[in-house]
């Protein structure tokens, strides 16, 4: 607003000549002038007005929308906070493949203290020895005593724990809810679960997180809130796989063994129904890894994903499947096996140094001869054997769903010449886990195809590419039978149900110095059951067994791993819903005794 002055001297000077007021040109002046700051200011406070009423519309439009939006939704507990971003406490729970719980939540508590509401320091630190004799009365006097504001006492409290520090009475000592994860079966399935511990942590909640197993695999996915508490359903079976964990510790107490490993896997699905690994833990109360020693002797160590072993003589049907395969030989042609043989240099010999004379390749499986399976791999070629090894998944790690399985890489030669060709068709100078070979006798159950070992629960056949041909796959099982039947296996079988499989025995290597122990040995039975109609794979695996009921140690796979595979086939065929199938004798052989 341009501010125009009251006594305009123009006018004055013009109002005085013409004999007029000057004082009446003020006075009209100053009634604008008042005139004009009534209609500004009136303007202004209108402009205010409208905006008040605007943000007064909108702000109860929002509250209004929120209020519906909060009246048609379904009704929910407060989730628990935390400084800063808010932890998600809840995790999915984990079933087998029937439904029943294998690793879900409970509820507890946690025990902190805020020692500067402490009455009692000296009786609060006595009394929580008394309850928990792993705490040090020392170091507790002197944190409850000191400054500290906050501190844990103990992360995780039982009932009758919680029951038991309420009656000591002390104010300083404050409880805090969460969830742990708990493991209804204890040392069940320990090596596939894993475990799970604390994250992120709360006075109100704690974040629960896997450290191993599957537990670990599935993390992101077991607490995901979409999931919308959705179990994660397991391919295991838990009544299997308690039976077959029995019987694996069974034969491990008898022979002797420093550790057994055991696979039970779909031929079709690839559904790994059961796996063990013992020595085993709680995963309730998991230990600590060794910071020292050999990595196998912790029960943390997974026998049957991570164990990396030569694997001996399971390893010949390969070396026959691919000659028969590639057209070289058929299970009738004859090797000789005869002595000697050499290779860059090596002898290459028999157990026991026997000499088996002209065999058939059927019946080189059967006697389980190096010699005739070296030379059929000499005919196979390094360049084709490692093709078809590799076909197998006999060079990578197991893609099985737990974090365990990336440290299972098999051991390869350097340098793959004619010795190595040899020595890996009869399972040595190549190391790789059971869960390996069960993948690899998958593919001769099921008529040729790879299969890739899964913990999940499976809708149906899971075939992947074909590495063999129907033929060769059932002229393998053929010779597989016969093994168990005719050879090495003869404690292999079971009433009722026709087992096929093959016996490796292979001396273990020394931790320091090179070479091999002369009596230490992995043996291992890798089966498939029924032979008619393979159905599932069983790999059995024991470390350093020996069977000692005769007059001399007995240290072949045919005294150690063989008995307790055909003890576990026996419980737990049955349970896979397998009928036992009766043979009946020719009309020839009964004989009428009646008069």
């Amino acid at each position: 607003m341009i501010r125009t002055p009251l006594r305009p001297l123009a006018r004055i000077l013009d109002a005085r000549k013409k004999g007029e007021n000057p004082d009446a040109i003020e006075k009209e002046n100053l009634r604008i002038r008042h005139e004009q700051m009534r209609d500004m200011s009136r303007s202004r406070a209108e402009g205010r007005l409208l905006v008040m009423a605007v943000m007064f519309f909108c702000a109860f439009g929002v509250i209004g929308a929120r209020m519906g939006t909060l009246a048609a939704s379904e009704p929910a507990e407060p989730r628990a906070q935390a400084t800063g971003a808010s932890i998600i406490a809840s995790r999915a729970d984990i079933v087998d493949r029937k439904g029943r719980i294998m690793a879900t939540n409970m509820e507890t508590f946690s025990l902190y203290a805020h020692p500067q509401q402490m009455i009692d320091p000296l009786r609060t630190a006595q009394e929580l020895v008394k309850i928990f004799p792993e705490l040090n009365e020392e170091r507790l006097i002197k944190d409850f005593t000191g400054k500290r504001k906050f501190m844990w006492v103990r992360k995780k409290l039982s009932p009758e724990q919680k029951q038991q520090v309420h009656d000591i009475g002390e104010p300083g000592l404050l409880f805090g809810p969460r969830e742990m994860r708990l493991y209804p079966n204890g040392a069940l399935a320990a090596h596939i679960l894993g475990g799970a511990s604390f994250g992120r942590e709360g006075v109100h909640s704690a974040e629960v997180i896997g450290t191993a197993g599957i537990e670990k695999f599935f993390d992101a996915e077991l607490r995901d809130p979409a999931r919308e508490g959705a179990p994660l359903e397991l391919s295991l079976d838990l009544t299997i796989q308690a039976a077959a964990e029995r019987v694996l510790l069974g034969g491990m107490k008898l022979l002797n063994a420093k550790g057994a490993a055991s696979v039970l896997m779909d031929a079709y699905t690839g559904e790994v129904i059961s796996i063990a690994s013992l020595p085993d833990f709680d995963p309730n109360d998991r230990p600590r890894p060794l910071t020292d020693g050999d990595a196998s002797d912790s029960p943390l160590f997974n026998r049957a994903v991570q164990g990396v072993y030569e694997l001996g003589s399971t390893f010949k049907v390969f070396t026959s499947a691919q000659a028969l395969e590639l057209g070289l030989v058929n299970p009738n042609t004859i090797i000789d096996t005869s002595p000697p043989m050499r290779v860059n240099g090596h002898r290459i010999g028999e157990f026991n140094n026997k000499n088996y004379g002209p065999l058939s390749v059927s019946d080189i499986i059967v006697k389980s001869s190096n010699r005739g399976t070296g030379k059929l791999a000499l005919q196979i070629g390094a360049k084709r054997q490692k093709e078809f090894l590799e076909s197998l998944g006999l060079f990578k790690p197991t893609p099985l769903e737990i974090v365990e399985a990336t440290g299972g890489q098999p051991l390869l030669p350097q340098r793959w010449a004619d010795i190595s060709t040899v020595t890996i068709s009869y399972g040595h100078g190549i190391s790789t886990t059971p869960l390996h070979l069960a993948a690899g006798y998958a593919a001769i159950a099921n008529g040729g195809h790879y299969v890739a070992p899964t913990l999940l629960k499976q809708a149906g056949p899971k075939l992947g590419r074909r590495v063999m041909s129907e033929r060769t796959a059932a002229q393998s099982l053929d010779m597989l039978r016969k093994v168990v039947t005719e050879g090495t296996a003869s404690f292999g079988d079971v009433p009722g149900y026709s087992v096929g499989g093959k016996t490796g025995t292979a001396d273990k290597p020394r931790r320091r110095g090179g070479g091999y122990y002369t009596d230490k040995v992995i043996n291992t039975f890798a089966s498939v059951f029924p032979a008619h109609d393979p159905k599932y794979v069983l790999i059995v695996t024991l470390d350093e067994p020996v069977e000692t009921s005769g007059k001399k140690p007995r240290r072949t796979a045919g005294w150690t791993a063989v008995p307790v595979a055909a003890e576990m086939i026996r419980r737990v065929a049955p349970l896979l819903g397998l009928r036992p199938q009766v043979e009946t004798r020719h009309l020839s052989s009964i004989i009428n005794t009646s008069n």
